[in-house]
């Protein structure tokens, strides 16, 4: 099996692949403090929980936005599963052509949802990552990367406003019933989430113009099918895609060639 790994600025997320199928599916918080050791003793329980030897792992993928937890991964791989990872970055063959300026400031996780995108749905292709920031990746009819959008996260939007703001709450992120607020909780939650569909539908908007093309769109990262719910303007939601364009990176890396 496969255990890809997905470290975002917030959360870590992991799942085990059994070939193309996502057997389990973990998240951990991003602690830059959490040694190798004590993230595999988690690991190993986290399998256990689920009735998987860790002994099947036989594969590591990792994409990773966090510098600090990249190596806490690679040790993991080395020191307890035997293998050597395969940590997904611009340099290596991704199957796609990445057209940034600098393709090395295209995050992991970015470059993930681009081969996993446009390998089940083709192209052109708008992903819309809805994780500690919101970002928008387009992919063409070629399966080239262009570029994207990136833009404060939800989270980060309610985080902030709590700290910035001496008499703001924190808040849950879910869809109030109405967009007027009848107080400060409902009309924070009006903001960020409702303010977020309507952005979304925004920039999707202005990329589409700038093609001269319809793009289908497709929403990840946890909060997607929340925000799918709101609005016609998402085709599918995705929550995994980014272990999926891990799995998919790590076989051809290793194999040569993509697996289905």
């Amino acid at each position: 099996m496969l255990l890809a790994i997905d470290v975002g600025n917030t959360h870590t997320v992991l799942g085990l692949f059994d070939g193309a199928r996502l057997r389990a599916e973990w998240r951990l918080a991003s602690l830059t403090s959490r040694t190798a050791d004590e993230t595999w003793l988690l690991l190993r329980d986290f399998c256990s929980a689920e009735q998987i030897t860790v002994s099947s792992i036989t594969g590591v993928g990792i994409s990773s936005v966090v510098p600090d937890l990249t190596g806490v991964f690679e040790t993991i791989a080395r020191k307890y599963l035997k293998a050597e990872p395969v940590t997904v970055h611009a340099g290596l063959d991704l199957g796609l052509r990445v057209l940034y300026r600098d393709p090395t400031a295209v995050g992991a996780d970015r470059l993930c949802n681009a081969v996993a995108g446009y390998r089940k749905y083709g192209g052109p292709l708008i992903i819309i990552d809805f994780g500690t920031a919101t970002t928008y990746d387009v992919i063409n009819a070629e399966g080239d990367y262009l570029g994207g959008v990136i833009a404060p996260g939800l989270e980060t939007a309610a985080t902030e406003l709590h700290r910035r703001a001496a008499k703001l709450p924190r808040a849950e992120l879910t869809f109030p019933p109405t967009v007027i607020g009848r107080e400060t909780v409902t009309s924070m939650q009006a903001g960020i989430m409702f303010g977020a569909v309507d952005a979304a539908e925004g920039i999707v908007r202005r990329i589409r113009a700038e093609l001269g093309v319809g793009a289908k769109v497709i929403a990840t990262g946890g909060l997607s099918p929340a925000i799918a719910r709101h609005t016609s303007l998402i085709d599918a939601t995705e929550p995994s895609l980014v272990l999926d364009g891990i799995r998919l990176i790590y076989d051809r890396i290793t194999r040569g060639k993509p697996s289905a």
